[in-house]
């Protein structure tokens, strides 16, 4: 499966990347993967790269289980850091066409179901946009509140 990044830093308080990996159960470990290393040499703190992989791990998961492939059967995720907003934004975009997508209420016992709760639980803004597939957008303070 190809794997296509594309990244962008330098002198900017902007600095990104974008991955196209297989839409596939185990897409979420790649992910955290690359995640993790690019927010250990940007200098992120551990406890934002904790809650980052906890987010991506659940926008892919939640695109393979609902969403749809590319024509080159993958899904695209892309993660940047803003230092002059102070914010990690995450994006996960899959080719399926969504109805709104809204957290629900789960209990212990639930078994499937916890993603966008997760997701609002632990980013500080997220949303959903269906212009074109479907995109999960997720925002993270870099510094605690």
């Amino acid at each position: 499966m190809p794997d296509y990044a594309e990244s962008s830093g330098g002198a900017a308080s902007t600095t990104r990347d974008r991955v196209r990996l297989p839409f596939h159960a185990s897409t979420p470990s790649i992910a955290r993967t690359k995640l993790a290393a690019f927010l250990t040499i940007h200098r992120a703190d551990a406890s934002v790269i904790d809650d980052a992989l906890i987010v991506v791990s659940e926008m892919i998961a939640n695109a393979v289980s609902h969403g749809e492939p590319d024509t080159e059967d993958t899904i695209e995720i892309c993660w940047s850091l803003d230092r002059s907003r102070g914010l990690l934004e995450l994006s996960v975009h899959d080719a399926g066409e969504s109805a709104a997508l809204e957290p629900i209420d789960f209990d212990e016992d639930s078994l499937s179901g916890r993603g966008l709760s997760i997701i609002s639980r632990v980013a500080d803004r997220w949303w959903v946009d269906v212009s074109h597939g479907t995109t999960v957008n997720a925002e993270l303070a870099l510094a605690a509140h």
